[in-house]
């Protein structure tokens, strides 16, 4: 089976150093570059074939922003995950409008970086479970800020469970409602805030300003 090649780019020579021999503990994971910034980047993605980037936010020099917008357009067959800290929330839908299909936490599980590098990989985009339940704390103390998308009090419960990660039937189970009364709400919110997936409504909160930065 093919290997799935994968470039590290963080400013932490440790970080790179301990997550590159974990995922080349994996079989079909081969990390064939790295870089401590995104300029270092940038050079390397020009001379080694890789599907995924996993990309440091804050570096030095050209932060993980510039360096996602540059690099997909070096090559556009890319897909880049985010690798965040807690605190770097604005940053997400930054990352998102740069190119990125992926959130992950530093300090997730290697489990959870396996299947972020397998789902997106196989065209999907994925959200730390963590990072999930962290902003969902935080929009539920900013719901008056709906009213710009003109969410209704129902439609602001269905995006807190949406964002703990439930499918529309756990939702309907613990609002005590039909499965198809969630489906329309999940549709309307998809479509008032203009979202094509879950990962989008969490960034829709974000830049919204329906968490606490």
């Amino acid at each position: 089976m093919e290997k799935i090649r994968i470039i590290i780019a963080d400013d932490h020579q440790l970080f790179r150093n301990g997550l590159k021999l974990l995922l080349n503990s994996f079989p079909g994971f081969e990390v064939t570059g790295e870089a401590s910034n995104g300029n270092e980047f940038l050079e390397v993605i020009k001379n080694t074939d890789a599907e995924i980037a996993l990309m440091d936010i804050n570096m030095p020099e050209m932060d993980g922003i510039e360096a996602t917008r540059k690099g997909i357009k070096i090559k556009p067959g890319l897909s880049i995950i985010a690798l965040s800290m807690y605190g770097e929330e604005e940053y997400y839908y930054k990352m998102v409008d740069a190119g990125a299909r992926g959130f992950l936490l530093k300090d997730s599980d290697i489990s959870e970086v396996k299947e972020a590098i397998l789902t997106v990989v196989r065209g999907g985009s994925f959200f730390s479970q963590e990072l999930l339940h962290h902003v969902i704390q935080k929009i539920k103390h900013r719901e008056q800020e709906t009213k710009s998308a003109n969410l209704s009090k129902r439609e602001r419960e269905i995006l807190a469970k949406i964002c703990e990660g439930l499918s529309n039937q756990e939702i309907a189970e613990a609002l005590f409602i039909s499965k198809r009364t969630v489906d329309k709400h999940r549709a309307n919110l998809l479509g008032k805030t203009n979202s094509k997936n879950t990962a989008s409504l969490i960034l829709f909160a974000i830049k919204n300003k329906l968490i606490e930065i």
